[in-house]
């Protein structure tokens, strides 16, 4: 599957300082509904389903996982506020450098879990962490437990 461009052609370049649009990671998404919740214009439709897995281990209980159904974004209301990625507890959406192509039939603005998956290749990697900086609480915690597993190895 290829992915979308960046813009339609004969279209400009998204702008240096534009958020673009919004890509999901869909393995990433638990249908947890938090950012549909949270928009204020009430522009994603998220819709999944419970299914039962069989236990792991013998003598485990069968888990139950949620399905992610439908995701899909109506671009013809959303204001770009980004709330629904700042609320996703699981990094399943992310501003990809892409423009959404305008469209003359307001349903057509609406863009399905496939496009939204395109874009996801479209996402640039995080920056690189200031090595002068000091390391997070995780990290140290983690530099803590091993220093204390180092001690207590046998030597």
């Amino acid at each position: 599957m290829s992915s979308p461009p960046l813009a339609p052609p004969g279209a400009e370049e998204p702008a240096p300082r534009s958020r673009g649009t919004i890509a999901l990671l869909e393995e990433n998404c638990t249908v947890c509904m938090l950012c549909a919740r949270e928009c204020p214009d009430w522009c994603l439709h998220v819709e999944g389903h419970t299914e039962v897995a069989p236990p792991t281990q013998l003598g485990a209980r069968p888990r139950t996982t949620h399905v992610l159904d439908r995701f899909a974004i109506d671009f013809s209301l959303c204001m770009y506020c980004g709330i629904c990625i700042e609320v996703c507890p699981f990094d399943a959406l992310f501003w990809a450098p892409a423009l959404v192509p305008a469209e003359a039939d307001r349903a057509a603005l609406v863009e399905e879990r496939d496009a939204l998956r395109a874009w996801i290749g479209l996402v640039p990697p995080p920056p690189a962490l200031d090595p002068a900086a000091e390391p997070s609480e995780e990290e140290a915690a983690a530099a803590r437990q091993d220093a204390v597993a180092a001690a207590r190895a046998p030597r």
